[in-house]
């Protein structure tokens, strides 16, 4: 065995891990990693921060300390819903870890299949929103890692696939 392989059990067979399959493998869990920390971020900037999340200081000119004068309710009920989705992105991003590391990296196509489909959901239905002009938000700050971490974690999708159709 060459130190560019592996080998792990696939199906109670001896396989070898191909180079494709390992470090695409790896880019999805670098990608999840990222994911994870950009929810930690976004609940962080919840607790600790001025603005409403990453990239978004003000809502129509209305400043965070401004709404919660206002009503304090709207402000905690925003601060409900930044914590949910924080958890929610936090925790596709350790689904798509372990699928990653350990189902991608052991030759099980149904791991690979369920880390896409976790973040293709995920990404699928909360992005589109930020297109439709509801409220403003610097795209650099607020959706940049999360694009980042993506295209990282579709490359790596598309060389761990190749990796397990040449290898099956």
């Amino acid at each position: 065995m060459s130190v560019n392989q592996a080998t792990v059990d696939r199906h109670a067979t001896d396989y070898e891990l191909g180079r494709k399959e390992r470090f695409g493998s790896l880019l999805m869990a670098l990608a999840g990693v990222a994911f994870i920390g950009y929810g930690v971020v976004f609940l962080a900037r919840t607790f600790f921060g001025t603005g409403f999340e990453l990239g978004v200081a003000t809502l129509n000119g209305v400043t965070r300390a401004e709404l919660n004068a206002i009503d304090p309710a709207v402000v905690h009920y925003i601060d409900h819903l930044h914590v949910a989705t924080a958890a929610f992105i936090i925790s596709t991003g350790i689904a798509v870890v372990a699928l990653a590391w350990y189902g991608v990296r052991s030759g099980l196509l149904w791991a690979w299949a369920a880390a896409v489909v976790a973040a293709v959901v995920g990404l699928g239905l909360a992005l589109p929103m930020h297109y439709m002009d509801l409220f403003s938000h610097n795209w650099m700050t607020h959706l940049g890692p999360i694009y980042l971490a993506t295209i990282v974690f579709v490359v790596g999708a598309a060389l761990a696939y190749r990796g397990l159709q040449s290898e099956s």
